[in-house]
């Protein structure tokens, strides 16, 4: 006697219920305290079709006549005789990331290396003035020891003499002379820059050039510390200028910001942590007014 079809507990899992259709159990369980829907289960929604690959190219023949094989698959055909060379039409050409752009410290851009380089020859020519304003006593008293070395040096160069005696001795005043030369020289520059840097970020030169010098961190004024120390990296080399070095390290210095990016500090720039930018150009009373369209 066969069983009528209907809802009935699983024996293989008493928590359940399911349909049996007469011959077989049929359809997802569903738990035994639930009530049954009227009839059989519904029949599963059909899975949708899976999608076909896509059809693999075909790679062109190998031309006739010719030795070798055809490229194999994701293998652009090499270019053929009297083909250009390069990637196959439609396929991109290796391109590389674009420049970045400069940076602009407190919205202006950074003073060119020629802007500073002529900023600094005008500010060392009023250094250069100072000195011969109130140096230039200690300087001639100092040829004036060094002359007798310096005559002889000239005579043996004219009279093309080859000797190994030594030159005279310079006179007893020469090395104090020298040193304080150095001391006056290296104290004009200090008051000449340091001042007008920590109050405005300009000496003359760079008024005349139109740049400044401005912290990395904040638009202000670089205040007496800061603007010291960030003279103290070039200008104290000045005191060892008796033996060469301190010019040495004054030409590193000035030569440093061509190699450094992206800021182009300076080795005293990066000392005192500021940056050199150009300031934009006032219009002169005769210049024509700017046009909403142009440019600034």
């Amino acid at each position: 006697m066969s069983v009528a079809p209907g809802w009935y507990v699983d024996p293989a899992d008493p928590q359940t219920r399911r349909y049996w259709d007469g011959e077989g159990w049929i359809g997802a369980p569903i738990p035994v305290d639930a009530t049954p829907p009227e009839g059989p289960p519904p029949e599963p929604a059909p899975a949708p079709p899976e999608p076909e690959p896509p059809a693999r190219p075909t790679s062109p023949p190998a031309p006739s006549g010719g030795a070798g094989t055809a490229p194999g698959y994701g293998v652009p055909p090499g270019p053929q005789p009297g083909q250009p060379h390069g990637p196959p039409t439609g396929w991109p050409y290796q391109t590389w990331p674009a420049r970045p752009p400069e940076p602009r410290p407190h919205g202006l851009p950074l003073a060119g290396y020629g802007a500073r380089l002529v900023a600094r020859l005008i500010d060392v020519a009023v250094v250069f003035a100072l000195n011969a304003v109130v140096n230039g006593w200690f300087v001639w008293r100092y040829v004036q020891e060094m002359s007798p070395a310096l005559h002889e040096m000239w005579s043996r160069f004219i009279n093309q003499e080859r000797t190994t005696e030594p030159l005279p001795a310079a006179g007893e005043q020469a090395g104090g002379l020298q040193i304080a030369i150095l001391l006056i020289a290296t104290a004009l520059w200090l008051a000449y820059e340091v001042p007008s840097t920590a109050s405005r970020g300009q000496t003359f030169g760079k008024r005349v050039l139109g740049l400044k010098v401005l912290p990395v961190s904040v638009d202000a004024p670089l205040g007496f510390g800061r603007a010291l120390r960030r003279w103290n990296t070039l200008g104290l080399p000045t005191l060892l200028w008796f033996c060469c070095i301190g010019f040495v390290l004054q030409l590193i210095d000035a030569v440093s910001p061509l190699f450094d990016h992206p800021l182009r500090q300076a080795l005293h720039d990066k000392r005192a942590q500021t940056v050199v930018v150009q300031l934009p150009r006032t219009a002169a009373p005769n210049d024509p007014p700017t046009s909403p369209g142009d440019t600034p």
